[in-house]
């Protein structure tokens, strides 16, 4: 339950005095239904149903005056209070419950930003550790349990006022039977303990399920191409079979959990009330109009004990929820790489490279295992300004690596990064990230129309800064050829354009910031040889004043480099120009250019 009351207390910090508010407001709806039930007495009194002493029960006494009253006027009197008193606590509660909906989403907006924030703040190394699909189901899945579980307290909360409210009148008029009540509550309640515990069991279950279902659906969409074209449609099915069968079952045992603890206390009520007024009778020895008033306290207090038990059932399964959210934050604090909250409104200047960025005495690895295997180790080189220096190598190499601790998305286990002599830390991170467009080999787009995926980057460009892009990239013919130009719609990750088009309009989006770092991560891998061919050319065009940092598995693409630095195993084994690399016949780069023109044989 603390982690209940960790997020309660954000609540409470969120919404100020609106929720003691709210809890005031629940205590006069509690009081309001409390006078209620005395009005029956008095009811049943000038209705002449039968006849009661009002005097016997001392609060009643108010209405004494009904008793020299004729039953034609004292009845309406008594019916008008009691439907104002119930026009009142309707209106009260209807009131509350707007007002209860309005702190929950509110607060769970501010939740869902929060937790986001933190997740875009944390480093890469982050990522790299964690399934994508783990962060989404808590930022969805798990999250809206968290918000569920969140009313469900407030609720709880709701009814444990009532029922304290209640029992306070009960203790005024027989304490006696009232402790009777309670004991046989307390019976009950050590017998829901177990409940409890089980739907806490379920909980985990539905998370992981959750998590598991997530994972998979996730994985298969974003791989569909590769299932029909390998016709795995019956392997997937399979899966999801069985998946879907864990959840039904999971639902079903949660079912029979709560459907047991409701019938348990459905028939502990009927034994309780004939036990109650047998007792009421014979042992205490209760006046009629303390017996009516009682019964029906307790009538309607019975069922609060089972909607409390159902809630702490209910909150207990999403707890696992709340654990979950809170590590989430908790790993992200941990991974925060940037300390302050100016990075979302891009107030850093960006960093402009006077002569180069060197790498250090430079180890990494991913593991914090010291045992674990370096995946680059004893890194020396020099990346001069504006010029262009390719990165070579096997895959395994360590290539993308290194372009990551470059850019800052990594941090070394040894060593650093040097920007102008200068030591890249967090202090000047958002500066060089101002700096560089990075451009992947595997472009992503989102769901949108090509200006807008263009103008996320810039959202001041103007339509000729636009267009300028798409000629660098070698992407103008195409897009003038779409039915709506700019505005044609590109659908997930670009699907409606092939991949050699999705490679322009990224690398576009690239050049439209005009960055003064332009890191190309195998960016022309998806080209054919004539826009390969473009590329290279407009890359000469700006390679005076563009630091320009190239992954490259073709080699022809490199052809222009001012420098080649070639990595194996994690280590620089080469470093030179294209030429001079190619005539090193026992060298590494040469092996690489032998195999590469073989291949196009």
């Amino acid at each position: 339950m603390k982690y209940v009351i960790y997020f309660m207390k954000r609540l409470y910090a969120y919404t100020g005095n609106i929720l003691y508010v709210n809890l005031i407001g629940m205590v006069i709806i509690s009081l309001l239904e409390g006078i209620g039930i005395f009005l029956l007495i008095p009811l049943i009194h000038v209705s002449g149903i039968f006849s009661l002493d009002i005097k016997a029960i001392p609060i009643l006494g108010i209405f004494s005056f009904l008793q020299s009253l004729p039953a034609t006027l004292g009845l309406p009197i008594i019916l008008g209070i009691y439907i104002l008193i119930v026009v009142c606590q309707n209106l009260l509660q209807r009131n509350l419950a707007i007002r209860n909906v309005e702190i929950i989403y509110s607060f769970s907006r501010q939740l869902r930003i929060e937790t986001y924030r933190l997740l875009l703040q944390a480093n890469w190394n982050y990522f790299v550790k964690r399934r994508n699909s783990e962060l989404i189901t808590n930022m969805t899945v798990e999250l809206a349990r968290v918000i569920s579980g969140m009313n469900l307290f407030l609720l709880l909360v709701a009814s444990l006022i009532f029922t304290l409210f209640q029992i306070g009148l009960a203790l005024w008029l027989s304490v006696k039977m009232t402790l009777f009540v309670l004991l046989c509550g307390l019976i009950l309640v050590l017998f829901a303990k177990s409940f409890i515990n089980k739907a806490r069991t379920i909980g985990n279950q539905t998370s992981e399920l959750a998590q598991s279902y997530l994972a998979g659906i996730t994985d298969q969409l974003n791989g569909i191409k590769d299932i029909k074209s390998n016709t795995l449609e019956q392997s997937r099915l399979k899966w999801l079979g069985s998946v879907t069968n864990g959840m039904l079952q999971e639902q079903i045992a949660y079912v029979k959990l709560r459907t047991s603890s409701q019938i348990l206390y459905k028939i502990s009520s009927a034994l309780l009330i004939a036990v109650f007024i047998y007792f009421s009778v014979g042992l205490f020895q209760a006046h009629p109009e303390q017996l009516i008033v009682m019964i029906i306290i307790f009538s309607r207090l019975w069922p609060k004990f089972s909607d409390i038990q159902s809630n702490l059932q209910q909150i207990s399964s999403t707890i696992p929820a709340f654990k979950s959210l809170i590590d989430l934050r908790n790993e992200c604090q941990e991974a925060k790489e940037i300390l302050d909250g100016s990075h979302n409104d891009h107030s850093e200047e960006p960093l402009r490279i006077i002569r180069d960025i060197q790498c250090r005495d430079l180890f990494f690895r991913y593991d914090n295992d010291k045992e674990s295997a370096y995946a680059l180790q004893d890194i020396n080189i020099q990346i001069p300004s504006n010029r262009m220096t390719a990165i070579v190598g096997r895959s395994g190499a360590g290539k993308s690596t290194l372009i990551d601790i470059l850019m800052g998305m990594l941090q070394p286990v040894h060593g650093q990064v040097l920007i102008d002599g200068t030591p890249l830390t967090m202090d000047n991170l958002l500066s060089l990230r101002q700096a560089i467009s990075y451009v992947s080999q595997d472009p992503f787009l989102f769901n949108g129309s090509i200006k807008e995926n263009l103008m996320m980057i810039k959202p001041e460009a103007s339509e000729a800064e636009i267009w300028e892009a798409l000629e660098f990239s070698s992407a103008v013919e195409f897009v003038r050829k779409l039915p709506h130009g700019l505005d044609t719609l590109i659908g997930d990750r670009g699907i409606k354009l092939s991949g050699g088009e999705r490679q322009r309009l990224v690398l576009a989006r690239a050049i439209l910031k005009k960055p003064s770092i332009l890191v190309l991560d195998e960016a022309t891998s998806a080209l054919d040889t004539e826009n390969e061919l473009r590329i290279q050319e407009a890359l000469e065009r700006i390679k005076g004043s563009v630091t320009i940092i190239v992954i490259a598995h073709r080699l022809s693409t490199i052809r222009n480099a001012d420098q080649v630095i070639v990595l194996d195993e994690g280590k620089v084994i080469q470093i030179g120009a294209y030429r001079q690399l190619a005539n090193e016949k026992r060298g590494m780069f040469k092996s690489l250019l032998r195999n590469q023109e073989a291949s196009l044989l």
